[in-house]
């Protein structure tokens, strides 16, 4: 009975929840047009109320560890569910995520996402991928000044990964990391726990973001992705025990 009443509390959470990004969407597009100030405030307030409105609808409160970033500098985040997206998007002043190109075609999402500057990568074509990733960040870099650029957002493992699972982390990073000269400050989560890949339960609990100690610029390639991975992977295997998981999938 619990079971059924948190699925349907969850199905109206979800649909509640896109509902308000169509009416935010539509409310904040002349000034999105006008400026990117304007897309970024749109993002940010659709995002606050998803966080907002799971906390009394299906129970799941949100929290974010560590120190944000408010300069220039790129984000490497563990990447579990929609969610993680939110509460990054909702914190961080100014973010830029390296995203599919598919997401290019959906409605709002899409063209909310190109107003702010996101970079969308062709992940099938691999090697022309990365270059086309590396030339655009860094054309997006260079035309802004250090203080305006904000943080470049990129998930290691390439897509979302549920807890307990897993993925390598993909050499682009690495690259995107040597060919911007910027800090790196690595993100973990436990918000898979909570809010899967797919489906439509949402559970109630504590979903956590923490932000970790920059890795400053300067290390070779390899060396940097095995500080990446060690420090985003123990964290975030540190959260989701926090929250109740274990290994074997069980909570």
């Amino acid at each position: 009975m619990a079971h059924a009443l948190q699925w349907t509390r969850s199905l109206v959470f979800i649909g509640q929840m896109y509902l308000m990004m169509a009416l935010i969407a539509l409310f904040f597009t002349p000034w999105a047009i006008a400026s990117q100030r304007g897309a970024l405030a749109g993002i940010r307030c659709w995002c606050r109320w998803v966080r907002w409105s799971a906390r009394w609808m299906v129970g799941l409160r949100s929290e974010v560890r560590g120190e944000v970033p408010g300069g220039a500098v790129l984000v490497a985040a563990k990447h579990q569910s929609f969610f993680d997206i939110i509460i990054l998007f909702s914190e961080l002043p100014r973010p830029r995520f390296v995203m599919k190109k598919e997401l290019n075609r959906v409605p709002i999402l899409g063209w909310y996402a190109r107003r702010v500057g996101c970079v969308a990568v062709d992940r099938g074509k691999r090697g022309r991928a990365i270059r086309q990733m590396l030339e655009d960040a860094a054309q997006d870099s260079g035309a802004q000044s250090k203080q305006t650029q904000g943080q470049l957002v990129i998930y290691p493992q390439g897509t979302r990964v549920a807890p307990g699972a897993t993925r390598p982390y993909k050499i682009g990073t690495g690259l995107l990391y040597q060919e911007l000269g910027q800090p790196c400050v690595p993100v973990a989560c436990n918000v898979g726990v909570f809010w899967p890949r797919r489906g439509i339960m949402r559970k109630p609990g504590l979903a956590v973001v923490e932000f970790l100690p920059a890795i400053e610029p300067g290390l070779e390639v390899k060396p940097f992705m095995a500080t990446l991975e060690d420090r985003i992977e123990s964290a975030s295997d540190r959260l989701m025990a926090e929250a109740g998981f274990h290994k074997d999938g069980q909570t």
